[in-house]
């Protein structure tokens, strides 16, 4: 692994635990980075081991805070302009390595790096230690500036589960307080709780796969009476519900796309079968783009009791 001291430990993906061994933490929705400081230097490195300090010019002074020999651990984040981190608008901050376009990038969409784990302080290799005595150590850093931040833990998981539904964050990472830090192991001590929503859409179409139905292409009516595209849905498709789509799709299918002009990407597009939009699917989802689109979806059911006319675009 080219230049990076570890991997960072990772996380697994399950129900909320619960219990006083258990400390809650918001999910960033950003990019994973290790701050090494040693030697008067800082570099930052992605979880790939790639070293990404030119992207970030704003984070160059951490280090006069933190002083020597120390590493941390973080999520790199861009709050957009609905004041919530927007991994969309992180995206053209993430592979930047010309130090003038990233200083002119910074400028104009700074990002902050949530510092929530201390790896080695003065020296001192604390991986190997509770995860409590680290985030000690951390808060006893007492760092904080316009450009990072300690981001806070909580007791209690189910009012840090809706404190971020509330705030738009991504979900909540439980961690266990005497859990030590396991470099390049995604461990069930840390678990990670996605924050997921469910809507309604119209089926507009649908995108042959390796089955005969391999996605969706779903969106909700406009007041033109074209449909706004949602985006393209495969996942939660099993055989029977597939079985289920294709009875109420096929009569419907249609000679054009009844999504407005533009609205559907050229890939998703390609090969569609087009249907006339009267059969509702209830979707799962992360979060949306700032276009609209859902992140993450999974088909949950078919929603032979709401007719199209009473689908309305809740984001």
């Amino acid at each position: 692994m080219p230049g990076a001291p570890l991997k960072p430990m990772l996380a697994t993906t399950g129900p909320l635990p619960a219990g006083p061994d258990w400390t809650y933490e918001f999910k960033w929705d950003g990019v994973r980075a290790l701050a090494d400081i040693s030697r008067g230097q800082q570099r930052l490195y992605a979880r790939s081991g790639v070293e990404i300090t030119a992207a970030y010019p704003e984070l160059a002074t951490l280090h006069d805070q933190v002083g020597d020999d120390v590493l941390l651990d973080g999520e790199v984040v861009l709050y957009g302009a609905s004041g919530q981190p927007s991994f969309t608008a992180l995206a053209e901050r993430m592979h930047v390595r010309d130090r003038n376009r990233a200083a002119r990038l910074a400028a104009v969409a700074p990002v902050t790096y949530m510092i929530f784990d201390v790896l080695r302080l003065r020296g001192q290799d604390l991986t190997g230690r509770p995860y409590a005595q680290r985030r000690a150590a951390l808060e006893a850093l007492n760092l904080g500036a316009a450009r990072w931040a300690v981001p806070p833990s909580f007791p209690d998981g189910p009012a840090t589960y809706e404190a971020a539904g509330e705030h738009g964050l991504e979900g909540v990472l439980a961690k266990r307080t005497g859990s030590p830090y396991r470099p390049g192991v995604r461990s069930p001590d840390w678990v990670k709780v996605k924050l997921e929503v469910t809507g309604d859409f119209l089926v507009g179409g649908w995108r042959p796969g390796v089955r005969k139905l391999g996605g969706l292409l779903v969106g909700v009516p406009r007041p033109d009476g074209r449909l706004a595209f949602r985006g393209r849905v495969g996942g939660g498709i099993g055989a029977a519900l597939e079985r289920a789509l294709l009875a109420e799709l096929e009569p419907l299918r249609a000679t054009g796309s009844p999504f407005a002009p533009g609205q559907v990407p050229r890939d998703d597009a390609r090969g569609a079968v087009w249907v006339t939009p009267r059969v509702v699917v209830e979707v799962k989802y992360s979060q949306r783009t700032p276009d609209g689109r859902l992140r993450f979806p999974r088909v949950l059911r078919l929603r032979p009791d709401k007719p199209p006319e009473e689908v309305e675009d809740a984001g």
